[in-house]
């Protein structure tokens, strides 16, 4: 059982099926009281507000300002047309959790707290703890109301991990990631009061869960147009499972033959909509389609900015939290998701942990630019904190991103970037340079092996060059030994 607040602090929480533009038709929504937070915190409109955009399982290659070609993605290249794409950035790391714990902590995965997929009951995950410092807290600081709508990931509600604990004034969506593997749950979350989705009871298929946080995060939008907000969008497009509404399905029908048909779990299973994720007959399609509205969400988010008189006062940020899967009827080779890079989700290789990364704020940003700047997750923090002109916490591995964003002022570069993983034996990879040496079977030294890339010449990681660069392997291998500190719950030795 959690535990609740005194009624006279919950909201009365009332679901109606109703029909809105911002939606899809048909879908249950939630029917919330509109969010004010504390007037005090408002600052002169010369505070620019931030969105953070953070697709699930999005690979580099899925957009076409990243070269897709078979889906269409007109909104999020205009994204980038009308401001700076990156070509050289990296998630966290290759899974969802301290691929987050590293963006919202400004710290790489051999220092920042979550370092894995760890489940707890009765639902999410490891949390962060309570000394953690996240982009949020740092915000909140600064006068700013904060937003998270969509996946959480990092603690139970009233855990220390607890969203409402690490800084977010506001929260809704789905607190355990697994649980958001599907599309059609049983409830989601507002701060911490549980919103049971009862149009999906007996498998039903009235409440799209990404249609209703879309629609939380507008009315978020539209609640503190005349404050400073932050609104960070970690939404569960488009990661399995490949569900999608009928009417969003039904354009991209026989357009991507040959489908190959996903058998997962289906109504009567006994973990049916419990995180397994649901068959799909025409999986190319569904994606296609998921793509698509994901999209559209983004396009939304941005009218939403105009109509509001906001845009030039906005930074937006859009990324994802790793690489393309190949989980639930998932084909990342049929869309190309990954480009010209090797591996997918769960791999340290470049497929697996390097991803869009595209920043808008108009009159600020040069439209059309782009850079080849290693950057990383762990670089948000600092940026948004320079930005808001907060202090950074210490032990922060991230450099602020504004001289390259802005154009003024030198950049910092990274000596090196650091990634670990902790799931099928272990993997480490360091990259200082042109060079990227990769650990594998980390967790058993009868297997570790090391692998050694040159990107520059080869950036899609074809070729092991590492017995032609011995001292170049060992300098990196030392890198790699003093590039974590120990962690007592992500052991890793």
């Amino acid at each position: 059982m959690i535990c609740i607040e005194k009624l006279s602090k919950v909201w009365i929480l009332a679901v109606a099926t109703i029909l809105s533009s911002n939606c899809f038709g048909g879908f249950e929504l939630l029917n919330l009281p509109e969010f004010h937070s504390d007037s005090s915190k408002a600052k002169s409109q010369s505070t620019p507000n931030i969105i953070l955009i953070v697709a699930d399982d999005l690979g580099y290659g899925d957009l076409g300002c990243y070269d897709q070609k078979k889906v269409p993605t007109p909104n999020i290249d205009r994204l980038a047309a009308e401001g700076m794409l990156f070509t050289q950035y990296y998630a966290g790391t290759s899974v969802c959790a301290p691929s987050r714990s590293a963006m919202l902590t400004g710290q790489d995965t051999g220092h920042t707290p979550i370092r894995g997929n760890k489940s707890v009951e009765p639902e999410g995950q490891w949390p962060l703890p309570a000394k953690s410092i996240t982009i949020a807290e740092l915000l909140q600081q600064a006068g700013y109301t904060t937003g998270a709508f969509g996946k959480w990931g990092l603690g139970y509600i009233e855990t220390e991990g607890d969203p409402n604990h690490q800084g977010f004034d506001r929260f809704f969506g789905f607190n355990c990631q697994s649980l958001a593997h599907n599309y059609y749950p049983d409830h989601l979350w507002d701060n911490r009061h549980r919103v049971d989705l009862s149009a999906n009871n007996n498998a039903g298929t009235g409440a799209y869960a990404p249609a209703l946080i879309h629609n939380q995060a507008l009315a978020f939008m539209e609640a503190n147009r005349d404050r400073p907000f932050f609104l960070y969008y970690p939404t569960t497009l488009p990661h399995a499972e490949l569900l999608v509404p009928e009417e969003e399905m039904a354009p991209f029908r026989g357009k991507y033959d040959p489908e190959r048909p996903y058998a997962g779990t289906n109504p009567g299973d006994s973990k049916f909509r419990e995180g397994p994720y649901g068959s799909q007959p025409e999986p190319h399609a569904a994606f296609a389609a998921m793509i698509t509205i994901l999209d559209r969400q983004v396009g939304e988010l941005m009218k939403k900015l105009d109509e509001l008189g906001l845009a030039n006062n906005t930074l937006v940020m859009f990324t994802s939290d790793n690489g393309p899967h190949l989980e639930g009827g998932a084909d990342p080779d049929y869309f190309d998701s990954n480009g010209i890079l090797r591996g997918y989700k769960r791999d340290l290789y470049e497929g697996g942990i390097r991803v869009p990364f595209i920043v808008r704020w108009k009159g600020k940003v040069r439209a059309g630019a782009k850079s080849d700047v290693l950057a990383a997750a762990w670089d948000v923090l600092p940026t948004l904190a320079a930005l808001s002109k907060v202090s950074e916490p210490p032990a922060v591995q991230g450099h602020s991103l504004l001289p390259t964003i802005l154009g003024s002022g030198k950049q910092t570069g990274h000596d090196f970037l650091y990634w670990e993983f902790h799931e099928g034996g272990g993997s480490k990879a360091v990259r200082q340079g042109r060079w990227k040496l990769v650990c594998r079977n980390v967790l058993d030294p009868t297997k570790t092996n090391y692998e050694l890339f040159d990107l520059k010449a080869d950036p899609s990681e074809q070729h092991d060059v590492s017995s032609s660069n011995a001292e170049r392997v060992i300098k990196l291998r030392k890198i790699m030994t003093q590039a974590r500190i120990p962690s007592p719950d992500f052991p890793f030795e």
